[in-house]
């Protein structure tokens, strides 16, 4: 009998610690909503930003060219950032997290860290 109490409790402390592990903040943040042109002039290596506006093709390897209408950059999203079971097209207005990757030598592009759905 002890030995099922036991296995149940464990088994409920997994299931719960799964569910968090799901779960993401939603409130306000720190990091400025930024205009592609604005990054590109003025944006330091690895700053923080979020960037509003579509992603309109793949040029691959998990890169793709977003666009905000005051410019064009791009964007690395690794597979797992994906929103999962919703669709994102280019007609789709997104919200991408990350950091802006200044390269000296060669393009810079932006490292998506979250994709928002407002």
């Amino acid at each position: 009998m002890q030995r099922i109490l036991t296995t149940t409790a464990l088994a409920a402390a997994l299931g719960l610690s799964a569910a968090g592990a799901s779960a993401q903040y939603t409130g306000p943040s720190t990091v400025p909503v930024m205009t592609v042109k604005a990054l590109q002039a003025d944006g330091k290596d690895d700053q923080q930003a979020v960037l509003r506006g579509k992603i309109v093709s793949s040029v691959g390897d998990e890169r793709y060219l977003f666009s905000d209408g005051t410019g064009q950059i791009k964007v690395k999203i690794k597979a797992r950032t994906w929103p999962a079971q919703k669709p994102v097209d280019a007609q789709t207005t997104v919200e991408l997290v990350g950091e802006y990757d200044k390269e000296l030598i060669g393009e810079s592009h932006f490292d998506v860290k979250e994709i928002r759905l407002p």
